[in-house]
């Protein structure tokens, strides 16, 4: 294995809280281990337009706090190509990097593994995404500081259905997962939960109505994961306001606010931990991985697995909501 001497370090996809805390404990454990540090901008659009600049300690001190990533984002459609993955490994080379850690989510790392794979350059992934859907990770930096962000929206929107007795449709974020949803309706005391891991068919709307707004409440929050399967909060209101014309029916759409905000401390430990792990993985000889966190322990994922395989919701949570909304 070639010694490596200088990490290239970028943040790709959306933002989430905890980036810049990565940020911070990749630079620090890679100097601190006598490593150069190249901090890529814009993600992988900034690789292939040279937007490199080396970092030293001083770059990221004061950034733990901050939400966001001081090396911006970006989407990149021609990093998807052969020819933009060229340009990029020749910007490697010509930079002396022997390694790249990205920060992101399922996107970033399918074409890290695709880069990897095809320049034989060691890539190692730290899961950022407030989605929390890459498998073989109990948690990934950004959900927990967007799942409070959710909880105290709903709290506030539970204020003004109570004194209107109102029935409020809320849409968080998740693409094609549920956890946010779900988990800030067990933990806002919410109704119920729509949510794309369970089918949405009529006879659970339908309880959802019965049991959700009966004359015993006076206000009703349901918190809708946006998703092609659940159609979003609009779709679902749209259909009980037709067959319930009898609700006051509203629809809150909360949207960035979630990936806004100063990390939590618990974002800002996961990300030290993982930041730390990334480097201590390209020690190792680790490539084509992301540093995941199980039972509390550092671990080793596949790119392959954490891209590809789902990652189960705890439908148990399920019942609990349907049992505490009563």
């Amino acid at each position: 294995m070639t010694e490596i001497k200088t990490i290239g370090l970028l943040t790709s996809g959306g933002d989430a809280p905890g980036m810049n805390a990565a940020v911070r404990a990749v630079t620090r454990a890679a100097i601190f281990n006598g490593m150069k540090v190249k901090a890529i901008y814009r993600g992988y659009k900034g690789l292939l337009s040279d937007e490199i600049v080396e970092f030293k300690t001083q770059n990221v001190s004061n950034i733990i706090q901050q939400g966001g990533t001081i090396l911006k984002t970006a989407r990149c459609k021609e990093f998807a190509t052969a020819e933009g993955r060229k340009q990029a490994f020749d910007v490697i080379q010509k930079e002396g990097i022997d390694a790249l850690v990205v920060l992101g989510g399922d996107g970033t790392f399918t074409g890290a593994r695709i880069f990897a794979k095809e320049y034989n350059i060691p890539v190692v992934g730290v899961p950022c995404t407030i989605d929390n859907d890459l498998f073989g990770t109990d948690h990934t930096i950004g959900y927990d500081t967007a799942l409070n962000t959710v909880i105290d929206a709903v709290d506030k929107i539970r204020d003004t259905a109570s004194s209107h007795e109102r029935l409020f449709f809320v849409e968080v974020m998740g693409r094609d997962a549920g956890f946010l949803a779900l988990n800030a309706a067990v933990a806002s005391g919410a109704e119920a939960a729509v949510i794309p891991e369970v089918s949405i068919k009529d006879d659970l709307l339908t309880e959802v109505i019965q049991n959700g707004f009966r004359k015993t409440k006076n206000s009703s929050i349901v918190l809708v994961a946006e998703s092609e399967v659940t159609g979003g909060a609009q779709t679902v209101a749209d259909r009980v306001k037709s067959e319930h014309p009898e609700y006051d029916v509203r629809v809150v759409v909360l949207g960035h606010i979630q990936r806004g905000g100063s990390p939590s401390a618990f974002d800002r430990i996961l990300a030290s931990r993982l930041g730390y792990g990334a480097v201590q993985a390209l020690m190792e000889g680790q490539r084509n991985v992301m540093i995941g966190i199980d039972h509390d322990q550092v671990v080793y994922v596949p790119f392959s697995k954490a891209i590809k395989d789902d990652k189960p919701i705890d439908m148990s949570l399920v019942d609990t909501l349907r049992s505490l909304s009563i």
